[in-house]
């Protein structure tokens, strides 16, 4: 009876993935919001995986607070390497940095936004 029980319970344990596998897949919710995008992946066992992406891709303007979480390339940049482009000496408590292909001139203490210059960084 001993070797009965043995063997069933080692049957079981080399079937269980197979039966596992042919379970039905989950299904995938996206849900797009205007900076990110929400996956839902309900898979095997219905276990919920949500995964957030940010979309860097971020529309500057003036007055806005600049966050560099959301700029793509950030680096603080020399005017005087692009000033043939527009961009000009920045005033006292700024500081010219990259986002993507624009200049932006950001106030040191606030974070908020003085001027964009679309395009001056190739």
């Amino acid at each position: 009876m001993k070797k009965l029980m043995l063997a069933a319970v080692a049957a079981s344990m080399v079937a269980a993935p197979t039966i596992a596998s042919a379970a039905p897949q989950g299904y995938r919710v996206v849900k797009e919001r205007p900076n990110r995008t929400v996956i839902v992946d309900r898979g095997r066992g219905y276990r919920e995986r949500t995964v957030i992406r940010h979309n860097n891709a971020r529309q500057w303007a003036r007055g806005q607070r600049f966050d560099r979480r959301y700029a793509n390339n950030y680096r603080q940049i020399d005017y005087r390497a692009y000033r043939n482009r527009g961009v000009y000496a920045p005033p006292r408590g700024y500081q010219w940095v990259q986002s993507g292909n624009d200049a932006v001139l950001v106030a040191l203490a606030s974070g908020l936004i003085g001027a964009v210059i679309g395009g001056a960084i190739r």
